[in-house]
Order: structure tokens, then sequence, then C-alpha cells
């Protein structure tokens, strides 16, 4: 698809339309220490999106400082390109700066261009460097090891395909459309699981907020952590993987996730217990920050995670929401008599097995139990669907501004096919 035989329009040099670039500052001009909580926004990778930008990370620095550095000044409309790119953020990707953007600059490892209007529009341009057309080429100009970068003169020979300026016109406003349908399906769908979650979290915290917790005169019972949860020490089993309690509740294989999110046991005995499928499992540092679930994976844990089961007839998936709940509003971390590494220390059980937890009837918990359940799948599949959604997004830009079809009678197609509910 990015190859020159598939380009329908001319495909020429970035540099030939022109008028004004610059980078953003480096060493001294700009560091953590110049900035402030208002003033002049300084404009960074995180605000390069999809040919748009994102408002969300912000950053600004004083007016006077800002004054010094007027050569990097940012206008509204103008081009802002990415320097610097990974493996998820590609390396040459674009957005053009708002309307209302007010006193900015841009920051190192992006440019900052302003093109003649005249031949190449700004919102075109965008796209056209968000595309894999130019993303395929760009890979061969990078350098660096392990985050791709180019520099001023590398972004100025970054070739676009260049239609007319009427047909830039028509493609802008294909794209705007079509990749905002896109992403619409996607929010909602992330607004549903967001829902969903929240709605288990309220009924959860309403048995704690019911009980001598919250109401000691006059709420329901409360019992100790070891009441509800026996803790179990099983030998490790030869061969299994490496169980890891992620920060956002899961529970799993490290082979099967992200090498984040999680914090490395400072354990001489990295695989020194097994775990089962449905084990609640803590980890004794990070449970503070959410390392707190249910096992989804059967395999070897290190000795600082307590792998517990549910004592009579509770349910480890409602009893893991309920502990990581207490831990993230801070509950848990008010019992800890000391902290390593910026965590807190729960590695003794006695003394977590203390922590007083709100009583729960068993046929509340496995009904909460069967909502959590149902959440992690649902959690999947838009994950799957955003997936598909990256890989619809870049096939329809780089086919919109390669001109491999007629946008003024595209539009009517279901170009979102396959990323719908």
């Amino acid at each position: 698809m990015t190859g020159a035989a598939n380009v329908a329009f001319p495909q020429v040099a970035l540099r030939r339309y022109i008028y004004e670039i610059t980078d953003g500052p480096f060493g001294s001009s700009l560091t953590s220490s110049h900035y402030s909580d208002d003033g002049a926004r300084v404009i960074r990778l995180g605000n390069i999106g999809l040919a748009h930008f994102k408002g969300a990370d912000s950053a600004y620095i004083p007016l006077q400082h800002f004054e010094n550095l007027r050569r990097h000044e940012v206008h509204p409309g103008d081009l802002i390109i990415a320097g610097l790119g990974d493996g998820n953020h590609p390396v040459g990707r674009a957005c053009v700066a708002p309307n209302d953007l007010g006193p900015a600059i841009v920051k190192a490892d992006c440019f900052r261009a302003r093109l003649d209007e005249s031949r190449l529009t700004h919102r075109y341009a965008a796209w056209a460097l968000s595309s894999s057309f130019v993303s395929d080429q760009v890979s061969t100009l990078t350098r660096g090891s392990t985050r791709a970068r180019i520099n001023l003169e590398m972004a100025r020979e970054i070739k676009l395909p260049v239609p007319s300026v009427q047909e830039q016109q028509r493609i802008t406003l294909f794209l705007d459309a079509e990749i905002s349908k896109i992403d619409g399906l996607l929010s909602r769908k992330r607004r549903l699981v967001s829902l969903m979650g929240e709605r288990i979290d309220s009924r959860v915290l309403q048995h704690v907020g019911s009980s001598q917790l919250v109401q000691p005169s006059t709420g329901s019972p409360v019992l100790p952590i070891r009441r509800a949860l026996t803790k179990v020490v099983r030998p490790a089993v030869a061969n299994a993987g490496v169980i890891t309690a992620y920060r956002d509740g899961q529970v799993t294989e490290r082979g099967l996730r992200r090498a984040e999110g999680y914090t490395l046991s400072a354990s001489a005995d990295p695989q020194g217990q097994s775990v089962q499928v449905g084990d609640v499992v803590v980890h004794g540092l990070d449970g503070f920050a959410g390392a707190i679930g249910t096992a989804e994976a059967m395999g070897n844990c290190s000795p600082v995670y307590h792998v517990c089961v549910p004592a009579g007839d509770g349910d480890s998936r409602f009893v893991s929401r309920l502990l990581r709940l207490l831990a993230l509003q801070g509950y848990l971390g008010n019992f800890a008599t000391s902290t390593r590494e910026r965590a807190v220390d729960f590695r003794n059980w006695d003394l977590f097995g203390r922590i007083p937890i709100p009583v729960v009837p068993s046929n509340e918990q496995q009904e909460i139990g069967e909502w959590i359940a149902r959440l992690r799948p649902l959690r999947e599949a838009v994950g799957r669907s955003e997936a598909l959604a990256t890989e619809r997004r870049q096939a329809l830009i780089t086919a919109a501004v390669t001109g491999q079809f007629d946008v003024s009678t595209a539009s009517g197609r279901n170009v979102t096919e396959g990323v719908s509910a």
C-alpha cells in the first residue's frame, strides 16, 4: 500500500512547501525547573495525536521565560511534527495547533512548521504525515536504538503525496469525519466498560459504607482479613510461568502481558510458591497501588506475595475487588508500620491479616463476583476492537492520502466496517 507504484498523487519533499520550520529549545534553555502552573504552554510529544492535537498533556512556563524563547513560538494553525517516536507513537506523526492555543512554544524533539497553504494545507499535511506511507518511509531515515529520531533536515526531506489543494481539502474533510466515527465507536465501548466497573465498585463500597468501618456504633459487622482469607504456601511447580499481580488488578502469567505495571520483587527466590487459578493474590509491597486480584492463570510467584483462598463460601473475585478498592483509597495503608522503596510494606501476614474488613453475605459476594467475571472479557473485547481500529485507521488514512480511492464517492461506504459493535 505504501509503495510508490500505489500512489496516485505526485510525491514531493516537505521542504518544497515550508517557509519556516524550527525545533524546540534544547539543553538548559528549557528544563523541568522552568515549568509552572500556568503561563505559556509547552507543546510536547504527548500532544501530538493521530493528526489531531491532544490537549490533556499540559505543561507551562512563566510568560517571562516564554519571551526568551520566542524563536520556538507556536501559532494557532501551525503544523507540529514529532521528531521522536516509539513502537506505539511513530516518529514523523503530526497535528495542527488549535485555534484557542494561546501563547505557546514547541518542546525539544518536536518541530513547528509553517507551510505555503496555497499549495499544501496544514490539515492535509498532518494526515499525510500520520499515514503508513510516511511512517514506512521515515523508518529508513531514523536514528537511535530504542526510540526512532529524526532531525530538522530529515523532516524537510520527508516526501508526501501531494494532490491539488481542492483534493487535499476533500481528503481532509473525509478523514476528519470517518476517523471521528471510528473513534466515537471506541469511545462508547470504553465508556460501557467504565460504567460497568463503576457499578461494581459502587456496590462493593456500599458494604464498606454501611459497616462498622464507617459507622462504628450502628454499622454491620467487620472481621479481620485472616478470617475471610486463608493464606496458603504451596511448593513451586517446575517449568511453570511467573505469575504477576499488576496494578490494574489483573493477576496472570507475566509472559501474557506487557512488561510494565508491576514492581519487581526484591527476592532471591523469584519463583518461591505456586498459584492456582482463582487464588486471591496480594503483592506485599505493591498492593497499596492496586496489585491485588484473582489469579487468571496457574504458575509460580515470589514469596513477597500473599497467596490466599477464601474462607467458607467466600468469593475470591469479590474479596480481591474489595481489598483492591480499600488499598487504592488508602485504607489498608493506614495499618502499615513501615515503607520500603516507596511502597507500603505488608509482607508480614500477621500484620496484614489483622486489618478489619466488612462482613458480606456469601450470596452477595457471589453475585458481585459474577459481575466482575463478565467485566474482564468485555474489557478484552474492547482491547481487540482498539487493535482492529488502529489498523483500520492507518489503512484508511494511507489509502486516502495516496489516492487509492475517490473520497468524493467513498463517504457513503461503511468505512468503519470491522470496528462497529
